[in-house]
């Protein structure tokens, strides 16, 4: 059982998180400016943001597994008091509202309405944020610190 759920949670992370890491980086790339830039139509990437867009919530909701796995499976090995699962799961937590309650309502509202350089700004702080937070997350799964 154990080995099963490690590996579904492993599988998990690569298959619905990094997807979610990776649309919502190159979205501030696609997403429609007011003016073009290059001499470009303004919305000259909306089809690859809005496809970037529908990627990010799919995959995001696919990616509730990953902490839901996580936890059975810390359960499982009797790791549910240790710190680094405590930490990883208030990080996860804070990842997950990260990217239902500020990206992907950004990104929802950057194709109703064209990005200037300040929100493609804004937004690319935001998807690095959640990026940074899964690495972090990745970190403690290898090193645990203080594992008993």
């Amino acid at each position: 059982m154990e080995n099963t759920l490690l590996a579904v949670h492993v599988l998990a992370g690569i298959l619905f998180v990094g997807p979610v890491a990776v649309t919502t980086s190159l979205f501030p790339r696609f997403a429609p400016r007011p003016l073009g830039a290059a001499g470009e139509p303004a919305d000259a990437g909306i089809d690859v943001a809005r496809l970037l867009h529908r990627i990010t919530r799919t995959y995001g909701v696919l990616a509730l597994v990953v902490p839901l796995v996580g936890l059975a499976l810390a359960a499982v090995q009797g790791r549910l008091g240790e710190i680094w699962i405590t930490a990883a799961m208030v990080l996860t937590a804070v990842a997950g509202g990260l990217l239902a309650l500020r990206i992907v309502p950004a990104q929802r509202d950057a194709l109703r309405e064209p990005l200037d350089a300040r929100g493609q700004r804004g937004m690319r702080m935001l998807t690095g944020i959640f990026n940074v937070l899964w690495a972090i997350v990745v970190v403690l799964m290898i090193v645990r610190p203080g594992a008993e």
